[in-house]
């Protein structure tokens, strides 16, 4: 019998089809209703209908079709249940309409065996449905394929599901052919990582919160989310990478500190430096970052500076690191802020040189940490000797600015000896730190004096008693302690820094004769004016 085709249906602008219309409408109680209006079909032979948001495209409107020309025989496999079910809600083909056969009924009764679908087929299910999010999710399909999906990632934890392996090669793919690895014998990435990417941002944040909320280890979370938005900046638009980075960051945040890798966050933050980022987004994920500076490393500092900045390196996110790493609580790890002291002492001999670092921020970033986070200044002073190496402009009051982060009790006697003979310094500080260094001398020498008292006490004694709190005896014998090699290294030591000591009072002394001079020669000549000679010539 043959069947007029006396309808036209344009899906999505994609493509027209030409169809019977009794038939779809006996299945479809939308177009019934379309045709039930008279100004709809007035002196009409061909009808036209236009779907411009009709879920699936093409492709499962000529599934829907077939359907109905089939009179319903029509197999529903898992590849198409989700398919066919968004579309039957979309054009209403209830019961009302078609009681048998019925698609929503048929695709309803699919679903229920979804416990016995491969990984494969629960993947490409899922992704159907995103693609039509609203209408699938209105029926609850969406998430009854991430329920399952979540809940196969769970169980089968360390090893992919049996059976699926060969069936979702061919969904598994690496964004760096130079680096794949086997997902049985990587540490790193699980056997799911892979298959997810095909994933859209928007089900990746309802799978992973899904996820977090049944308790998967956040370390297993946080490397996926670093795998995922690698691979998605590779191949994505512009607006695509933007709405995955934000996601992406939300997540990681809502994650333990612990869980992630720092290397991990700058890369999101190099990759995505162009993608015009949220503010909230940017301050979480520097607030991330900064809660671990301590295992950053120099080359991860040294981001360019934004257009609008004169220096070379963005001074400023470095600072802001270092505030989130206060606030995180990390001086209360001497270790880890002394690990963030020795990577900012490096920081600051790679922005020294820049000609365009202001002495503000200059002196921002050598403040920016408490004292406890450096046992030595020599660090910070050879940055300061290369920025007023640079900086030759500077007045005397800005170069005593920066002099004054110098703690000269943390010096060196190398580092003293330096400053005392380097011109570019403030003669003042030179003379500051002569000062440190002869208390700190001396405080050695009562110390060592201290020392030679109670060797001779022990040695006279033969032994010494000492009652504990508990009653208990303690008996030292001094014969046992051979204090004397002990005290013979010491003192050699500080012959040899007293040697040290008189050469540096000597060059104090000559540099204070040179001024007593040009002060006079100023009294004498005052029309006259001269430049401070080197303190060493």
């Amino acid at each position: 019998m043959e069947v007029t085709c006396d309808l036209e249906v344009d899906v999505n602008g994609e493509e027209i089809f030409l169809v019977n219309k009794e038939i779809l409408s006996s299945f479809s109680g939308r177009l019934r209703k379309l045709f039930n209006k008279p100004s709809a079909t007035a002196g009409a032979k061909t009808l036209k209908v236009i779907f411009h948001d009709l879920p699936g495209g093409t492709e499962a409107f000529e599934l829907v079709t077939r359907f109905c020309y089939n009179n319903g025989r029509t197999q529903i496999t898992p590849t198409n249940t989700c398919l066919l079910h968004c579309i039957a809600n979309f054009m209403e083909m209830t019961e009302d309409v078609s009681s048998s056969p019925n698609l929503i009924k048929l695709t309803e009764k699919s679903l229920e065996g979804i416990p016995y679908w491969t990984w494969s087929e629960i993947v490409n299910a899922l992704k159907q449905c995103q693609d039509f999010f609203p209408t699938a999710n209105s029926s609850g399909i969406y998430d009854k394929i991430l329920e399952s999906l979540v809940g196969r990632i769970t169980t089968n934890s360390d090893t992919s599901p049996t059976g699926s392996s060969s069936e979702s090669s061919t969904l598994r793919f690496s964004c760096d052919t130079r680096s794949t690895v086997s997902t049985k014998n990587s540490n790193h990435r699980a056997w799911w990582f892979e298959d997810l990417v095909i994933l859209n941002s928007d089900s990746i944040e309802k799978i992973i919160k899904r996820m977090v909320s049944q308790k998967v280890d956040h370390v297993t979370v946080s490397r996926f989310l670093f795998y995922y938005i690698k691979c998605k900046l590779s191949n994505a638009t512009s607006d695509e990478k933007k709405k995955a980075t934000e996601i992406v960051v939300d997540l990681l945040y809502s994650l333990d500190r612990s869980s992630m890798s720092c290397k991990g966050l700058f890369g999101i933050l190099h990759i995505s430096s162009s993608l015009n980022l949220s503010k909230c987004c940017r301050c979480r994920l520097e607030s991330m970052i900064g809660s671990q500076i301590d295992q950053a490393t120099l080359d991860n500092l040294l981001v360019p500076a934004p257009d609008g900045m004169d220096s070379l390196y963005d001074v400023n996110l470095v600072l802001r690191f270092l505030k989130s790493f206060l606030s995180a609580g990390g001086q209360a790890s001497l270790t880890r802020l002394k690990q963030v002291g020795s990577l900012m002492d490096l920081y600051l001999a790679e922005v020294a040189p820049d000609s365009c670092l202001k002495p503000s921020k200059f002196i921002e970033l050598t403040t920016a940490l408490p004292d406890a986070a450096r046992d030595s200044h020599d660090a910070i002073y050879n940055a300061i000797s290369i920025y007023l190496e640079v900086h030759v402009l500077l007045s005397e009051e800005e170069k005593m600015k920066i002099c004054c982060v110098i703690s000269y009790e943390k010096l060196t006697l190398e580092s003293c000896k330096h400053l005392a003979q380097n011109s570019k310094f403030p003669s003042r500080t030179a003379i500051q730190a002569l000062i440190s260094q002869q208390l700190k001398l001396k405080n050695l020498l009562q110390d060592t004096d201290q020392l030679k008292s109670f060797s001779s006490s022990l040695k006279g004694n033969g032994y010494m008693k000492n009652r504990c709190n508990d009653g208990e005896q303690i008996i030292l014998y001094a014969k046992k302690l051979d204090l004397s090699v002990e005290n013979e290294k010491l003192k050699a030591h500080l012959q040899g820094m007293q040697w040290r000591m008189m050469q540096l009072e000597k060059i104090c002394k000559k540099m204070q004769t040179r001024m007593s001079k040009i002060r006079k020669t100023r009294i004498s000549s005052p029309g006259s004016s001269r430049s401070l000679p080197r303190l060493c010539s």
